[in-house]
Order: structure tokens, then sequence, then C-alpha cells
């Protein structure tokens, strides 16, 4: 055999060495969509009947399904600081959403910088982070997502914001409580990084897009995508091509959030198709849920089976639509029962990434893996917890203990009743005992709020309750 031949033939073995060798382990990509005020009954995949969600729900069939999916907080600011420490927010007094603009600035609202997030811990192993959306947690100096970890941010810093503008064209809309005008200018400035930009767009195609491009930008590296969609939040502002989906819907209402639903699906679904198309599928896991149940007293919302709504304790305002999928990692197709919190999404993505858990922080999350692929059998919490205010609630296995002030005090089997129509305190008194205890310890062990709530006055199962938020 002559040099060159041999050359050759040593090259292509070489290459088909190399063909064989196991892929190179690579950390994982983590990406979270959270959805803002979405009921359970908003979307198809978990009830939603006159919604249209297909790119939500294939990740029923590519992942698993959580029936029993809860957040820490009935309101969006407390739900989410929870979510991205990984921990109960009574633990460092951010019990409540702030009151306005001016009182944030006076009152120095924000996540408090002692606790760190979840882009802070990424950081020390590679990871880039983006938050693209709603951020909610401080806009005072020092509360910013940059200041906290994020290496990019393009959306808002308030609580809620305009989806369309007069310069947005196809804008079709309600706005709620707030009266029928779109307006000029939105409510909030939308941000790059922390540089006030010109936005045309609708603003949930706006955050799809942006998101993608992340994406995009990240592909060779290990990344984290806080996708923070402020959909569906009101006000309700739908675009032409989203309202004329739902013709069969009769209430104008529900209509509109049936469009924005389906805008904010297709934004889910570029997220999953883009993942995809840099072939990542198999290093990303992705988590999609809501911040808290629908409000319904705008009239377009629905929280399905459930009773109550955001602000409230009760199951409407607390579970809601959670879903992950993770290709080889979490079982496809699967239906998980027991109850999870988004507190176990901090804890499951460090572990996904390899990242021992500090020594010098409390978690109150769990890394969700073991439980959904069979290595651990039992449900991963014995008891949940909830505060705020006036508004109190434990959950430990089917019983559900609901108060509202010292007066309302109710609980609930929900194995049996899942829309907490009969209260079985009379009938079961140790047990509603045992849940008041078992709250009261971990009360004990909480810190007070570090501002005063709002409160707001909602009917359950005709009682009007006052609600702190």
């Amino acid at each position: 055999m002559n040099i060159t031949r041999r050359t050759a033939c040593q090259t292509l073995l070489a290459a088909s060495l190399a063909a064989q060798q196991p892929r190179p382990l690579r950390k994982p990509n983590l990406v979270v969509i959270l959805a803002d005020d979405l009921g359970y009954g908003d979307i198809a995949c978990f009830g939603g009947t006159e919604v249209s969600t297909p790119e939500i729900d294939s990740l029923t069939a590519s992942g698993t399904k959580f029936t029993d999916g809860y957040v820490s907080c009935a309101v969006c600011s407390p739900s989410r600081a929870s979510l991205l420490t990984g921990r109960y927010q009574q633990r460092f007094g951010h019990e409540f959403n702030p009151h306005s603009e001016k009182w944030e600035a006076e009152a120095g609202f924000g996540l408090s910088p002692k606790e760190k997030i979840l882009p802070q811990y990424l950081k020390a192993f590679g990871y880039k982070s983006g938050i693209v959306g709603k951020w909610h947690l401080g806009s005072q100096p020092g509360f910013h997502p940059l200041d906290r970890g994020f290496h990019e941010f393009y959306g808002f810093l308030g609580g809620a914001n305009d989806y369309a503008t007069l310069e947005t064209g196809d804008a079709r809309g309600l706005r709620g409580e707030e009266g029928d005008e779109i307006p000029q200018v939105r409510r909030h400035p939308i941000l790059r990084g922390k540089q006030e930009v010109r936005e045309p767009r609708y603003l949930t195609d706006a955050f799809m897009e942006e998101s993608c491009a992340f994406i995009d930008r990240y592909r060779q590296q290990p990344f984290f995508l806080f996708l923070a969609l402020n959909a569906v939040h009101n006000p309700l502002h739908a675009t032409e091509r989203y309202w004329n989906r739902f013709a069969g819907v009769k209430n104008e209402r529900r209509r509109i959030l049936a469009a924005m639903a389906a805008a904010m699906d297709d934004a889910t679904g570029a997220v999953l198709r883009k993942i995809r198309e840099c072939g990542l599928e198999r290093d990303t896991p992705v988590v999609f849920l809501s911040d808290n149940g629908s409000p319904l007293m705008n009239g377009a919302g629905s929280n399905g089976v459930f009773n109550g709504a955001k602000c409230t304790y009760y199951e409407g305002g607390i579970r809601i639509p959670f879903l992950a999928a993770w290709p080889g990692r979490i079982p496809a197709g699967k239906v998980y029962r027991h109850p999870v919190t988004s507190r176990d999404i901090l804890p499951t993505f460090l572990a996904a990434a390899g990242a021992s858990a500090p020594a010098d922080v409390r978690f109150d999350g769990v890394d969700l893996l073991p439980f959904l692929n069979g290595a651990r059998t039992q449900p991963p919490h014995d008891v949940l917890h909830w505060r705020a205010g006036k508004g109190r609630a434990a959950r430990m296995g089917k019983w559900k203990l609901v108060e509202c002030g010292d007066r309302h005090s109710k609980l609930y089997d929900l194995s049996a009743d899942p829309g907490e129509t009969r209260d079985l305190s009379a009938e079961f008194p140790a047990v509603h005992q045992q849940l008041r205890q078992a709250w009261n310890g971990w009360n004990s062990r909480m810190m007070p709020p570090r501002w005063p709530a709002r409160q707001r006055k909602i009917a359950i199962n005709g009682e009007q309750l006052v609600w702190d938020l």
C-alpha cells in the first residue's frame, strides 16, 4: 500500500472512531416560560374549551403534565420572587405586591439584594442568562435584572403594560376595568438593558422574537432564558389576526383573552422551534407555568373547576397550568399528580446543570428529576404553606386548609372536592387542627412583611371576603 493510500485509510479510520465516541457532555440550557394571570381553564390541555393552544399542549406529549402545580402566592411579584429564589418569599419579607410606582420609589420596594436568584447561581457555571418580558421585582438602582445576575434584559420593570399602542396599527382590544381606549404610549417604557427603546410591535410578538434571538446568540454555550410574558394580564389587547381566529366565542372579553392566549401559544411554539432548529432539544429542559390564577373580575379568564381567583388562597388563585419537558430526562406523556411548586424549578435546574446547592442557603423547593424518573416514589412535599396577610392556606396530602382572617377557616378534601365547595372542618376536627398547627409552626419561622398590603374584596361561595395582596 503506498503512502497516499495508507494516509487516506488512516484518516477514514480516525474519522470512524471519532464518530463512535460518546457525544461530549455539555451543560443543559434552561428555559422557563412564565405566563401572567393564566387560569387553569385558559389553555386547552388543562380543560379550556374556547381557546386553542396547540404549541403549549405539545409539551404534554413531549414532557410531563403536573395536575397539582402550585405557585407560592396568588399575586404576581411575590410569586416571581419565590420562583427565582427557590424559597418561601416570607423568609425575606416579600409578601405583597407594591402599591404604586410612586410608593415603590419611596419605599425602596424590590426583591431583597441579600437573596441570590437563579442567574446569580448559574453565572459561576458559565451560563449566560437573559430575561425577556415582565420583571416586577423592583425598579430602583440595585434591583434591575442586570444588577441581579442577568446578562441581558428586554422588557419592562413594572407589573402590567399595554400590548398595543396606536402605533401598532392592527390592535383590537378592551382596557378591562380601565376603559376602552388603545393608548398612544405604553404605561411602562420598554428597555433593552437599561436603555429605553421604541417598540411598535404587539408586545407578545416582540417578546417572542427577542427570545428567539437570544437563543440564536448563545446557542454555542449554556444559557438560561426566562421568558416572563405579561400575557394574559390586563389590559385586554389582541390583534386582528388573533381576534379573527375566535369568531365563535360570543363573549367579547373571553374572545379577546382567547386571542391573547393564542399569541402566547405562538410565542411558546416559536421558542420550541428555535430550540429544535439549533439542535438543542435534548439539551434543554423547558418549563411552562403561570404566576397565579385568573383574576376572573375582568370577565375574561377561567380557573376551570376551581373555586376562587387571583388574590385568594382557594385553588383558583394558586393552582396553575404547569408543564415540563426534557427529552430523555423527563418522561414524555406522563401525568404527575403529587403537588409540586414553582419553588422546585431552581433546585431542579441547579441539579440539571451539575451545580451543587450552596451550604448556606435553605431552599424550600426540591429537585424534581428523581421524582419524575421514578428514582423516588414518595411525594416531593409533605405539606405546602401560603400566607399573604389575613390570607392563609396549607395543603397536606388530599387535605387543604383555607383561612381569611380569624373567622373564616375551612377544610376541604381536594380528592373528592377540587372545587372546594364543602367545608369539612366540623366533620374532621382533628385534621383541621393538625393543618392549623402545621401552618402555625411554619409561620413561626417566617419574617413579617417588609411593606404593607392593599386589600380587595372577593366573593367566595357567596361570602364576601377581604384578601390582602
